[in-house]
């Protein structure tokens, strides 16, 4: 297979920088709003699929405590990949693969337990899994058959 021309390989990882700061930025503010609201709030707003009054009760504190670890993840994980973008925006490879890792990783977790268990709607969940791994496909495509970033 022929490499791809540097202006392709050029466009190829802006679209994929796009993305990833797109997913970045949606990622933080779900982090943010997980981690300021309530639990059955931040539940509810994370399995958006399941009827909210099924979801409002008074949870442990434990488990509050655990939802805003994850919101604290989905902040930190939202701002690396931010970061990542704008690197991947400048060629560096290794932004590649950093937020292919970080945000990729997060995505395979969501997918096997909120999509696969349809607590989710299609808009935002199930979207913000085809954009990080349209991003992924992209970086990735845009690295292997260039020869030099």
């Amino acid at each position: 297979m022929p490499q791809l021309s540097r202006k392709t390989t050029h466009m190829l990882l802006k679209i994929s920088a796009i993305l990833w700061v797109i997913w970045g930025i949606v990622h933080a503010l779900a982090g943010v709003l997980t981690i300021s609201g309530d639990t059955a709030t931040a539940v509810s707003g994370i399995a958006d699929g399941v009827d909210p009054a099924l979801l409002a009760m008074d949870y442990p504190d434990a488990a509050g405590a655990i939802i805003n670890q994850h919101g604290f993840n989905l902040l930190w994980v939202g701002v690396v990949t931010i970061i990542g973008g704008v690197f991947i925006w400048r060629k560096n490879v290794a932004a590649i693969f950093v937020s292919a890792l970080v945000g990729g990783l997060l995505d395979v977790g969501y997918f096997i337990f909120i999509d696969l268990g349809g607590y989710n709607n299609f808009v935002p969940g199930t979207v913000m899994t085809i954009i990080s791994g349209a991003a992924i496909a992209l970086s990735f495509y845009a690295y292997f058959q260039q020869e030099k970033l």
